[in-house]
C-alpha cells in the first residue's frame, strides 16, 4: 500500500541501472535513495540549493542495504523515506528508505546515518537554527528517536 506522505521518488528502472545478473545493481539502490532524500528536503522547503548557499552538504557515515526481492529492468519502483533518529544538538540524522516494486512488494530497505558538513572548513556542523522547524516536516518512523544531547 502506497504511503504518499512518505513517497519521495517513483520511476522506471533503466538499462544503465542493471548489473550482469540482469537485476538492479547494488549502487543503484543508493542512487534512488539519495534522490528520494533530495526530493524530500526540497518538499519540506530545504532544497540542495539552500544548503549550497550556506556552504553545507550532507555526509554519510553508514549505509546499509537489505535486499528482500529482485528488481528488474523496466520495473517501476517507489521509494519511501522516513527519519528514524535525529540529534537536536548536532544535527546528526538517520533515515530509513523502503523501496517497493510496482506490485507493492518490498524490494529493499536502505538505512543511512549522517550529518551535515561545513564545505569550507570540511568539518561537521549544525544546520542553521532557523531551519530546525523544517525538520519537523520530515516524515518520522514509528520507532523515531529524538536525541537532545
Amino acid at each position: 500500500m502506497a504511503t504518499p506522505e512518505k513517497t519521495f521518488y517513483e520511476g522506471q528502472v533503466l538499462w544503465a541501472q542493471i548489473d550482469a545478473n540482469r537485476h538492479l545493481r547494488h549502487s543503484s539502490y543508493a542512487d534512488f535513495c539519495a534522490q528520494a532524500r533530495s526530493n524530500m528536503l526540497k518538499k519540506i522547503g530545504l532544497s540542495l540549493t539552500d544548503f549550497a548557499k550556506h556552504q553545507i552538504g550532507p555526509i554519510l557515515f553508514r549505509e546499509e542495504l537489505i535486499y528482500h526481492r529482485e528488481v528488474h529492468l523496466d520495473e517501476f519502483i517507489r521509494v519511501e523515506v522516513e527519519m528514524n533518529k535525529y540529534n537536536l544538538k548536532n544535527s546528526r540524522f538517520s533515515f530509513r528508505h523502503t523501496i517497493y516494486k510496482e506490485n507493492g512488494v518490498k524490494a529493499a530497505e536502505v538505512n543511512v546515518d549522517g550529518a551535515w558538513m561545513d564545505l569550507k572548513a570540511r568539518k561537521l556542523t549544525n544546520i542553521p537554527a532557523d531551519w530546525q522547524g523544517y525538520i519537523q516536516h520530515i516524515p518520522k518512523s514509528d520507532d523515531y528517536i529524538a536525541i537532545n544531547e
